[in-house]
């Protein structure tokens, strides 16, 4: 039996110096017996389970203190003013309808930090008073507003009022030491509309903006990387009743449009789209004259038909797109550079159509590929939107999971890189040496 022991223990020797000789290292020799020592007991917790996971930390947002004149003043009229905005002295949303209604995400964001249950329930955000307990600072400035109510009324001395708020601003934020302590990289500040902040962002672009797409500024000052692309609000209701029995026969409408050809950047393409689809059988597609009916007649337009066109507008994306998502009409997003909100956590392919400008201006290719969506496909994307229809809610108070809070939550994904970006240029003597 001594002879047996001994010829293990030799092949174990040699096989440990084999070891060494071929890897060139030292060995953790535990981890060749792996199997024998690192077998979890039988009962053990997966470590997936909910029961084991810690509650979500919340992202804890410093807001400044600004006057109402840059921000709910404008809602009350122009030039108003007034101490920084309470719960208390907060303004209902008005009624707006148009480009007012559809950039409004700056209300909503400053109204969830408002909100009197902020931080007594999990939450993506939570109001700190306590600057340096921030992860993040939120600048109230209604920058939107402010370009829809002094520089887009064509009265230069309003506009050279909205030219001096963002002055302001951007003076302020410069002489912030939180703005210094980072570069400005931890700050959202709003900027939907694509004219907005649009003499000053240069200034502060290493911020995170939250717009609408970014067909406008140079992707050297708004980006993808760093910034968090928004809904529209939509300027049509919620379809609230949207419960038929057979919901693909009861839209007898093949594909809507109703909206304005003449555009700015991609009006040819939509006078292109005009020509193709005018007049075809199950196609409505009512152009320029959107006045007559008003939202009314895109309401009952989008809830008949069983697909919804949403081309570029003015930039890569539009309203038209929100409007469809809420009335559960499938989009057909014709744009080669549109980005979409949260994009990272829903996939807009379950429930809309992408076309390629050149795509769009094949004679029949778009109705040939709608055509050839079944109703059992249909209405799967059908049940997808009315199961993420409320992502995409402005309201107050808010809730968990409406637009704002995933809002939020987009911006809390920015944070590692912000985080990055700051701590490596605190002890870099050469910055970006790399490049």
């Amino acid at each position: 039996m001594s002879s047996k022991y001994f010829v293990c223990f030799t092949i174990f020797i040699l096989f440990i110096f084999a070891s060494i000789f071929y890897s060139g290292r030292t060995i953790d020799y535990r981890s060749k017996f792996l199997l024998f020592t690192s077998l979890p007991p039988s009962n053990a917790t997966p470590c997936s389970s909910s029961a084991t996971q810690p509650p979500r930390r919340p992202l804890n947002v410093y807001m400044y203190d600004l006057r109402m004149k840059y921000n709910v003043g404008m809602l009350k009229g122009p030039h108003y003013d007034g101490p920084p905005v309470t719960i208390e002295t907060l303004p209902e949303f008005p009624h707006y309808t148009g480009l007012r209604r559809q950039h409004t995400v700056e209300y909503w964001m400053l109204a969830s930090l408002l909100y009197r249950e902020n931080g007594t329930k999990q939450q993506e955000v939570v109001r700190v008073l306590n600057p340096d307990s921030a992860d993040v600072f939120f600048v109230p400035f209604f920058s939107s507003l402010s370009y829809d109510t002094y520089h887009n009324q064509g009265n230069d001395t309003e506009s050279k009022f909205d030219d001096q708020l963002q002055a302001e601003i951007a003076d302020f934020l410069q002489k912030s030491k939180y703005w210094k302590r980072s570069a400005g990289r931890d700050h959202v500040i709003p900027m939907q509309h694509p004219n907005a902040f649009k003499h000053y962002r240069d200034k502060v672009n290493a911020a995170i903006f939250v717009v609408a797409d970014f067909g406008r500024p140079s992707p050297s000052v708004s980006n993808l990387r760093k910034d968090v692309v928004a809904p529209y609000g939509h300027v049509v209701e919620t379809f609230e009743a949207d419960d038929f029995s057979d919901p693909y026969d009861s839209r007898t409408t093949l594909l809507f449009f109703r909206g304005k050809t003449k555009r700015k950047a991609e009006g040819k393409d939509r006078k292109r789209l005009e020509k193709i689809l005018s007049g075809q059988k199950d196609i409505v597609f009512e152009a320029n004259g959107v006045t007559e009916g008003g939202v009314n007649a895109s309401t009952k337009g989008m809830r008949s038909s069983k697909f919804c066109l949403d081309p570029a507008g003015d930039t890569p994306s539009s309203c038209r797109l929100f409007d469809a998502i809420v009335s559960h009409c499938v989009p057909v997003i014709v744009s080669d550079k549109i980005e979409l909100p949260y994009e990272d956590e829903i996939d807009y392919n379950k429930f809309s159509i992408f076309f390629s400008r050149e795509e769009a201006k094949k004679e029949g290719y778009i109705l040939d590929q709608l055509k050839r969506v079944s109703k059992t496909k249909w209405l799967e994307m059908w049940r997808y939107l009315k199961n993420i229809t409320h992502h995409f809610e402005y309201q107050y108070p808010p809730k968990n999971g409406d637009a704002v809070s995933m809002l939020w939550r987009q911006v809390k994904h920015k944070l590692p890189a912000v985080n990055l970006a700051v701590h490596r240029n605190r002890r870099l003597k050469v910055p970006d040496w790399w490049r």
